[in-house]
């Protein structure tokens, strides 16, 4: 057991100490501020900028009476829209939009039904925010001149658009509120992406790390000292543990910018990444599902690393498993708008795309409790199967050399293994 610890301890303490390790820790770090200050960063390069100015919008208008009363509904919607009336003619206000010298501008009249008719002039590609502002205006003042052509008042032409009453409620087992379901939702999806990076990286680094120490020939003497499989695991041990406390920091940054920075402030981003509806039993599952999704992809990594003689080898080999996760990660990224769909509950029972979608499902939905127990169990049945396998192909695998002819070499591997 001590060649075990030695092992455990120099492959956590080894990446510990590495540049990469640092900077790759700090860099995630500064980039969790970052994004929890980003409204207040936006703001700020837009009044560098200029863009936070209003925005002007000339208007030719031939009624002689809309123009009022668009400014009127402007400022009573608070639209940063200032309204300029304009007596030149189109082709003069076309060659300002063209110097640049106003946003763009519009043309107002009244057809011979009393319609308003508009034409909008910009000289911006991506122009969405002004013109459809300025079109929801000019039709409410159609709807009042239609209303005052009817003779309706105000009150009257309110009950037409007079919103109805309409209660959601759901009678599923499995259904959750509203705001319970959208917390979840951000969380889940925040989750998923540190389960999924996490298991490539770590997984990646395994196998990297294990062809390493074979192309160097470092790893004729260490299993001469200590037997292949304790190798094996002391590896996954320690570059996940290494993983675990990286993750850490970034929950613990990511709570304190939460805390202290702009998300935490009453806007509707924070609304989004609200953590009033969270589960306590969601962070657990997330815990479990992160935990066996790394222990299923970091021994089949190491198995897969002990194939290889080179590092260059490394991704060619472990292509087929990366391939998994991302497959686990899209078939998890579709259930998001709806859990409840059947693929889902048959993929979440997959061992390897149970991490994923099982932890979609139970994030999401109020499943009984069987259903994540029985995953779980098939995660922990398959790992020590891959692990009592991968153990026979390490043990013969670490001592191959020569190039590497994929997954053809696992029979070889096993016979060496037993020699």
């Amino acid at each position: 057991m001590r060649e075990f610890w030695i092992i455990f301890k120099q492959s956590f303490v080894t990446k510990a100490k590495t540049k990469s390790f640092f900077i790759t820790t700090l860099i995630m770090v500064a980039g969790i501020f970052l994004f929890a200050n980003l409204p207040t960063l936006i703001k700020t390069v837009s009044n560098v900028m200029g863009d936070s100015k209003e925005d002007v919008v000339a208007v030719l208008d031939e009624s002689n009476v809309l123009v009022d009363r668009l400014e009127a509904q402007l400022k009573q919607s608070n639209e940063a829209i200032t309204i300029e009336r304009s007596d030149e003619t189109t082709a003069q206000l076309k060659q300002q939009v063209e110097d640049e010298k106003i946003n763009a501008f519009i043309e107002l009249d009244f057809d011979a039904s009393n319609t308003i008719q508009a034409t909008y002039t910009t000289g911006s590609l991506v122009d969405q925010y002004l013109s459809s502002t300025l079109a929801d205006a000019l039709q409410s003042i159609q709807t009042e001149v239609n209303a005052e052509k009817l003779s309706l008042s105000g009150e009257q032409v309110a009950t037409l658009f007079t919103p109805i009453q309409f209660d959601k409620q759901n009678v599923s087992a499995s259904a959750k509120s509203e705001d319970e379901l959208n917390s979840a939702r951000v969380l889940v999806y925040v989750l998923m992406f540190v389960i999924y990076f996490a298991v490539i990286i770590y997984s990646s680094m395994i196998a990297t790390e294990v062809a390493t120490e074979k192309s160097s020939r470092v790893m004729e003497i260490l299993i001469s000292s200590v037997s292949p499989v304790k190798h094996m695991f002391a590896k996954v041990l320690g570059i996940g543990s290494l993983g675990i406390v990286q993750i850490l920091i970034y929950g613990a940054a990511g709570l304190l910018a939460y805390k202290l920075t702009s998300v935490g402030e009453e806007n509707g981003f924070s609304a989004f990444f609200s953590l009033e509806n969270l589960e306590v039993s969601t962070l657990i599952y997330a815990v479990v599902f992160f935990l066996l999704g790394y222990f299923l992809y970091a021994t089949l990594a190491a198995l897969l690393g002990s194939l290889v003689s080179r590092t260059e080898d490394v991704q060619q080999m472990i292509m087929p498993m990366s391939l998994l996760v991302v497959a686990a990660f899209i078939i998890a990224a579709t259930g998001l708008g709806n859990p409840e769909m059947g693929y889902l509950k048959i993929a979440s029972f997959i061992p390897f795309f149970t991490p994923l979608v099982m932890f979609l499902r139970v994030g999401m939905l109020d499943l009984p409790l069987w259903e994540p127990l029985l995953s779980i169990a098939i995660m922990v049945v398959t790992i020590s199967i891959l692990g009592w396998f991968g153990a026979k192909v390490y043990r013969g695998g670490v001592l191959m050399y020569g190039p590497s002819r994929s997954l053809k070499d696992l029979k070889k591997a096993i016979q060496l293994g037993k020699e």
